[in-house]
């Protein structure tokens, strides 16, 4: 059997906002409701993050995106245009620059949870 993740929550302060930020940067849908008390954002045919809100203390989480060079550099496009700030290393300062070594680079949205885009998995060797 063959194992997909389908969703995952991802707690904010403000879910529409954090939603529909991500959303926009990455250009795909999202919806203000969903199923129970989440705002989605519908990454692709198999993968839901399902925003909720709330006013209890949440840790940090990481996200990272695997897209082809084409839509990185749209993805790159619209958070410059955004203003957001991103860097190079999945900790330090936000240099502006994208790690041209490993093809990838990490932001951090309002409510802190990071971000990373890459286009070839550093994670798993190639097949």
């Amino acid at each position: 059997m063959t194992i997909y993740l389908d969703h995952t929550i991802v707690p904010a302060r403000n879910k529409l906002a954090s939603a529909k930020l991500l959303a926009d940067l990455l250009a795909v849908p999202w919806a203000e409701t969903g199923a129970g008390p989440f705002a989605p954002v519908y990454v692709n045919d198999g993968l839901t993050l399902d925003f909720i809100e709330t006013d209890e203390e949440f840790p940090v989480y990481h996200f990272c995106f695997r897209v082809e060079q084409e839509e990185f550099n749209s993805i790159m496009g619209r958070i410059q245009a955004a203003g957001i700030k991103y860097r190079s290393t999945v900790r330090g300062p936000d240099d502006m620059q994208i790690n041209t070594q490993l093809g990838n680079v990490y932001w951090n949205e309002p409510e802190g949870h990071q971000w990373e885009m890459l286009t070839i998995s550093y994670a798993r060797p190639a097949r």
